[in-house]
């Protein structure tokens, strides 16, 4: 047995693994998930609709091309943890697996087909900091792992981001105006191309709005689809 492989056995004993959904000790080749919690995530199946509730909530706002999401949640749904573990209980690496996951399960929807680049939500530094790590560049990794597409980190936060938990949609909308600017260093090698932003959850879709609108504004041509992790009950 290698020494990776010991080392994650003994782990295992004094720190069980456990499904970020139903707590359960996991066996030995599942990963974050238990099989039956894996297999029951609540899909949505955006990217097989046309003209989705997420769309819809984009549209008018900013010329979007597609809008995806891979599960749902709802506040207190045993779904909602992986949230929890991924943005607030350090565990990046959960987010990158399923979004791999999510990304795989997605192919045969032709959602990723005509993206050039994937362009991570970004955090402000303070935040960052604090964190340690931008949990949606953790999804972005994973869905370039499955589709072999680039992430650049285009987008940058110009102020720190307040919580939206307690914001209705017009103050969520209010708060997240200017708070994210293009990088001039990627406007060029971005000019024409079709930019995939992707974030952990969309509720009423004011920081995607906020960053598609700041990509609109600084590169010529470009085209923009979004994705998250999860979202929240729109219909």
């Amino acid at each position: 047995m290698k020494i990776k492989d010991l080392l994650t056995s003994a782990a295992g004993v004094f720190m069980p693994r456990t499904c970020s959904v139903c707590g359960k000790p996991l066996d030995g080749d599942e990963k974050f998930l238990c099989r039956k919690c894996l297999m029951n995530i609540p899909r949505t199946h955006y990217e097989e609709i046309n003209f989705n509730p997420f769309e819809q909530i984009m549209a008018g706002k900013v010329p979007i091309e597609h809008c995806a999401s891979y599960f749902f949640y709802q506040k207190g749904d045993p779904y909602a943890s992986i949230l929890h573990d991924l943005k607030y209980r350090n565990m990046p690496t959960l987010g990158r697996w399923l979004s791999e996951r999510a990304a795989r399960d997605m192919k045969d929807s032709h959602f990723f087909d005509d993206i050039d680049v994937i362009v991570p939500v970004p955090l402000h530094y303070t935040k960052l900091a604090s964190r340690g790590y931008n949990q949606s560049q953790y999804l972005a990794q994973g869905i370039a792992k499955a589709t072999g597409l680039p992430v650049t980190k285009a987008l940058k936060a110009l102020h720190e981001h307040s919580t939206q938990t307690h914001k209705d949609a017009a103050e969520r909308l209010k708060s997240t105006q200017g708070m994210y600017g293009a990088s001039k260093r990627h406007v060029e090698e971005l000019r024409g191309k079709h930019i995939l932003i992707v974030d952990d959850v969309v509720t009423t879709g004011s920081t995607l709005l906020a960053c598609a609108t700041a990509l609109k504004d600084a590169i010529p041509g470009v085209k923009i689809s979004l994705f998250t992790l999860a979202a929240a009950q729109l219909e």
